[in-house]
């Protein structure tokens, strides 16, 4: 692509070359597959003004026959959400000065400052390795140079070139490849952020977001854990000399080896804190008038015990009773309380239950999830039957 350096005969001259090159083609790529979907002249635009025509009839035959019902607290959120998305969707200046920024610039600049660096702090970490690689690759030279011709067995010159290939895989299998995924996940950000106005696709959106925020941190991870160890070869990279000895080049190659551990690390860790992050919310419930709530669980108690009817107890003995109430109500399932109604149906004679046992506490925490308890559930049932 036009204004980027593009890789030689040879191969880039080093990591922070490879870096800059692989950011220059991503960005390009990214602004040309964003306008042959959504552009001026976009492929996909026919097929987002009829999404949007259905979305607008359906919603318009809902609230007419009376099937759904909005109000400003349910209308708003979903204004806000189509503009936003068809703001980011079709128009490039805004999705750059967002999107883009901010999955790829924020994490930047979020290490320059704990670094304490001016600049790109991942350009240059990039930078640092390369120092690195060019000591390790002058020692491993002139090692291999020095040896004898009919050496056998492992001799410095190729313990210092497995460290090279370690520091290599770990570099560029990790801070590379996420650059590179990470642009891909952004040239097909429109879709997604189209798929995210309709409650059925909303889930790919979330999918997709919290993929582009893993591969956005995976380089702000690595330049944080991984320049802490390249500080530390540094030194004893550039003090191997011209005939390095085994114990050096021994130690050489555990500092590599230690290196793509921590760059395994930096994925494992990236992972663990996407994966615990919920785009939705936590505990938030949306109904179809897109009024929400939030649930909680109250105290396990006497009066917050209240039986899940799920299904008619069968007629028999007193012990049929009690197993069917207790594998009605599981350990630690949250149930719903049951209507005054569907209790009385289904036992007459609660009436005649002491108070302690009946479910009319359930008026004391409508509406609210209740964790029932086996335990519970038989003393309940045993009261059932000591009352016929």
């Amino acid at each position: 692509m036009s204004g980027c350096t593009s890789f030689g005969a040879d191969g880039p001259a080093g990591i922070g070359a490879a870096l800059r090159s692989v950011d220059c083609q991503t960005a390009q790529g990214t602004a040309h597959a964003f306008e042959r979907l959504f552009g001026a002249h976009g492929g996909l635009l026919p097929a987002l003004t009829i999404l949007l025509t259905l979305y607008v009839a359906w919603t318009a035959v809902g609230l007419l026959t009376g099937r759904a019902r909005i109000g400003v607290a349910g209308l708003t959120p979903r204004m806000l959400t189509l503009g936003a998305a068809l703001t980011f969707a079709t128009s490039w200046a805004a999705y750059q000065g967002v999107v883009w920024n901010l999955l790829v610039g924020a994490p930047d600049q979020v290490a320059g400052l704990l670094l304490g660096t001016h600049g790109s702090a991942t350009t240059l970490f990039a930078d640092r390795l390369d120092r690195l690689f060019g000591a390790v690759s002058d020692a491993a030279q002139a090692a291999q140079a020095a040896q004898a011709v009919d050496a056998k067995g492992w001799h410095p010159a190729d313990v210092l070139w497995a460290a090279i290939m370690l520091l290599l895989l770990g570099t560029a299998g990790v801070l590379i490849t996420a650059r590179i995924a990470l642009a891909a996940l952004l040239a097909l950000g429109p879709v997604f952020l189209v798929l995210s106005i309709f409650r059925g696709t909303r889930g790919l959106f979330e999918g997709w977001l919290k993929a582009a925020v893993l591969f956005a941190v995976v380089p702000l991870f690595s330049v944080l854990i991984g320049g802490g160890a390249i500080v530390i070869l540094t030194p004893i990279a550039e003090n191997l000399g011209s005939e390095p000895t085994m114990q050096q080049a021994a130690t050489v190659f555990m500092g590599a080896a230690v290196y793509c551990a921590l760059m395994a690390m930096v994925l494992k860790v990236a992972s663990q804190l996407v994966a615990g992050w919920r785009p939705g919310g936590v505990g938030e419930q949306t109904f179809a008038d897109g009024r929400s709530a939030s649930f909680s669980l109250p105290a396990a108690g006497p009066t917050t015990f209240v039986p899940q009817l799920r299904k008619e107890v069968p007629a028999g003995t007193g012990e049929d009773r009690v197993r069917a109430l207790a594998a009605a109500v599981t350990p630690g399932v949250v149930t719903m309380p049951t209507p005054m109604a569907a209790v009385d149906r289904a036992y007459p004679g609660r009436d005649q239950i002491p108070v302690a046992a009946q479910s009319r506490t359930a008026n004391v925490v409508p509406f609210q999830p209740v964790v029932a308890t086996r335990g519970r559930a038989v003393a309940f049932g045993r009261a059932l039957d000591s009352s016929r």
